[in-house]
């Protein structure tokens, strides 16, 4: 059965905070030949490139990163962004048990659904999550619960990733241990994190991204290499598409702490990403050590560090 697909034009621009040079096109493809629903964002200039699975949020919909996946696509990347669930409960084992059967599907399955010219390199893969998700990607990489996957990633990306609502009550799997540099990966780490993840909306509700469990703890704990980026003004879900839908949709406007818009964060994110990734994956670190302090971001950069 052939995929759905929609394509957007993309401007050569070597800005990794703005659309690259490669026009990019969404697939969404039957759910019954994948694991679990998924969408693709993939350029369409004949090609080899690297992959990137990028896990949504904590009842957030895979669809709210429709903008960043095309920017971080347009770049020279093929991203992989799953729904792992409709509803959920506190304990997110399941979702990593989820991740790592995607995981195993991407040598035979992704291809089905990529255009004929462009080709996946899966010896260059990665691994990126947000909030819950963000927790669930440490999880797998930590192997917290001793998965079996077929390919290895190369690298982990964690954007304002939450281990839970508060430090002693994290949710299963744990993955913090408040052990500095525990995190033995063997493989380059990049958190990126929110200023105001950690302020409260308004009394009603508990912070989005609460001190304690959210990125500054995740990046206290990697070890070499690793790089760890905090963006002043900005909330925990700046990096999502301007327009989410449905109830779930509306409700990102109302239960975190925002920025004035969410445009700047989202590039900004999807412009460390990519230095990230060409960094390490691609060899051309100049984009990155670029960003650091850089004032020609478009958010104020609160906090930078490397581990190298």
């Amino acid at each position: 059965m052939s995929p759905s697909s929609s394509s957007i034009a993309i401007c050569s621009n070597i800005d990794v905070f703005a659309f690259g040079e490669h026009e990019t096109q969404l697939v969404k493809p039957d759910e019954a030949l994948t694991p679990k629903p998924l969408l693709i964002f993939t350029p369409l200039e004949a090609g080899e490139y690297p992959v990137v699975v990028l896990l949504h949020g904590y009842l957030l919909n895979n669809s709210f990163y429709s903008q960043l996946s095309h920017q971080i696509a347009s770049h020279g990347f093929i991203l992989v962004v799953p729904k792992l669930y409709s509803v959920t409960g506190p304990d997110a084992t399941k979702e990593v048990e989820y991740v790592a059967e995607i995981t195993n599907w991407l040598p035979e399955g992704l291809p089905k659904f990529l255009p004929s010219q462009v080709m996946a390199n899966l010896k260059k893969l990665a691994l990126a999550g947000h909030s819950r998700g963000g927790k669930v990607a440490f999880a797998l990489m930590l192997n917290r619960l001793k998965t079996d996957m077929k390919l290895k990633y190369s690298a982990l990306i964690g954007i304002d990733p939450v281990d839970g609502m508060d430090k002693g009550k994290q949710t299963p799997p744990k993955v913090l241990t408040y052990i500095p540099n525990s995190f033995n990966l063997e493989m380059p780490v990049m958190v990126i994190g929110s200023g105001l993840g950690e302020v409260r909306k308004n009394p009603l509700f508990p912070a989005c991204a609460p001190k304690g469990v959210n990125h500054e703890d995740f990046y206290n704990e990697c070890c070499k290499p690793a790089c760890y980026f905090v963006a002043k003004d900005y909330g925990h879900l700046d990096m999502l598409d301007d327009e989410t839908k449905g109830i779930r949709g509306k409700a990102t406007h109302c239960l975190c702490k925002n920025g004035k818009s969410r445009e700047p964060m989202r590039r900004f994110v999807g412009g460390v990403v990519v230095a990230f990734l060409k960094g390490f994956l691609g060899g051309n670190f100049s984009y990155l050590m670029a960003i650091k302090d850089d004032e020609n971001a478009p958010v104020a950069i609160q906090k930078s560090a490397f581990l190298l």
